[in-house]
């Protein structure tokens, strides 16, 4: 296998937990574990194809843990690592940066919000 070279630090880190879901998918799994389904309707922007492709790679990267269950029928869950829990702090500060950004362009006039776990129906 060729070597791979990263010129800074943050290239690495993007080429585990860059793109446009898996950040969003690690946000939600710091806080507990959760089913498919459970992150579906919490990312309703994601395809099933999508999500799962995304799973499925932060899972061999060794960010999360596929837990199966065996029964009728199978229960999926999915959580954070030890290795992907190094990642909380990270995480952490994403998430209060943006809430800060979103406070900043709403004083500006800007018509933005997030939503909260009591805006996402059930």
């Amino acid at each position: 296998m060729p070597t791979k070279t990263y010129h800074i630090g943050v290239e690495a880190t993007m080429d585990v937990i860059g793109g446009k879901w898996k950040t969003v998918i690690l946000c939600h799994l710091r806080h507990h574990t959760m089913r498919t389904g459970e992150l579906s309707r919490a990312i309703p922007q994601i395809s099933q194809k999508m999500l799962t492709q995304q799973l499925r790679e932060l899972e061999a990267d060794h960010i999360i843990v596929r837990q199966v269950y065996k029964e009728v029928p199978p229960r999926v869950e999915y959580h954070l690592s030890a290795y992907g829990e190094t990642l909380v702090q990270i995480l952490h500060e994403l998430c209060v940066w943006g809430e800060d950004n979103v406070d900043r362009r709403r004083d500006a006039g800007e018509d933005v919000r997030i939503l909260t776990r009591d805006d996402v129906p059930d």
